[in-house]
């Protein structure tokens, strides 16, 4: 297949899948999902990705209807299904399905995959970013369906041409970007927001952090804010699908180019990870 999606056990090209008008996704966002790439028709990280999924899953209340192992071998037999082993594995679980009401009945969801054609990205090209205010509500622990935030933050640095958002609270304080976490490098040292309600627990962001501590580069889990960022000597976007991006411009100006070493020792080395990871001499699907 080019393309697959997936709904309550029947699965087909995307663009001839339907949902029933009543999910309650269609209604409210209620639901959360996850994430991450496929190499060689091998799910990277996957244990992390469901781990995160359940967990937004019982933060919000909403009942995944199969356990993890179940979950990881339905993604895992449908990437076989498609055509090439290099995709982009999107997994959802909504709350279920019922007339629109805001309260709900307690109930299994519905259970949602998205597979398309993705190459993963070696972030060897610096990206270009601008900043805003972040006015996201305070579930952004949560890997929920309701994204409309990050579309508007998306599509601000779409409109200036550039590649990502990176946002800031009143405060000042750096969250992450509108779909990526976001980093510095100080004096040697990788700093990066601590894993409140404010941010996203990263898959590749806690890969980051423990690549630092296998390479000896400190690392610091504390708030840092927009002064910290324009002083940065680096900065760093991760996600499951792009592992080590970094900025040479932000809102127009230039910014880092002054710790390449580090940087490029963190980029090389996460890549490498995957690769080594999701590196198999046989096709799986002919391994059995």
């Amino acid at each position: 297949m080019k393309t697959l999606g997936y709904y309550n056990g029947k699965y087909d090209e995307l663009d001839k899948m339907t949902i029933p008008f009543n999910d309650r996704v269609c209604f409210f966002g209620d639901g959360v999902y996850d994430a991450g790439p496929s190499r060689n028709y091998k799910l990277f990280a996957i244990d992390e990705h469901i781990d995160r999924l359940f967990n937004s899953a019982a933060l919000l209340d909403i009942e995944i209807p199969c356990s993890k192992s179940e979950l990881k071998e339905l993604l895992q037999s449908l990437v076989l299904k498609m055509d090439t082993g290099g995709n982009f594995v999107y997994f959802a679980c909504t709350r279920g399905t019922g007339i629109r009401n805001h309260t709900y009945e307690k109930g299994p969801g519905n259970l949602w995959v998205m597979i398309k054609p993705e190459t993963l990205n070696d972030c060897q090209k610096p990206i270009k970013c601008v900043t805003a205010e972040d006015k996201r509500f305070y579930y952004c622990n949560c890997k929920t369906l309701n994204l409309l935030p990050s579309v508007l933050y998306a599509e601000k640095a779409y409109k200036a041409g550039k590649d990502e958002t990176i946002l800031y609270r009143k405060d000042g304080r750096i969250t992450e970007c509108a779909h990526c976490n976001c980093h510095i490098i100080k004096d040697g040292i990788v700093y990066t927001a601590p894993t409140d309600e404010l941010i996203l627990p990263g898959i590749a962001r806690a890969h980051l952090v423990r690549m630092c501590k296998k390479l000896g580069i400190g690392v610091s889990e504390t708030p840092y804010y927009l002064k910290d960022l324009w002083e940065a000597d680096e900065i760093i976007v991760t996600s499951s699908s792009n592992v080590c991006m970094y900025v040479d411009e932000l809102d127009g100006k230039p910014v880092g180019g002054k710790d390449r070493e580090t940087l490029f020792r963190l980029r090389d080395a996460l890549y490498q990870e995957i690769i080594e990871a999701t590196d198999i001499e046989n096709d799986i699907r002919k391994c059995g």
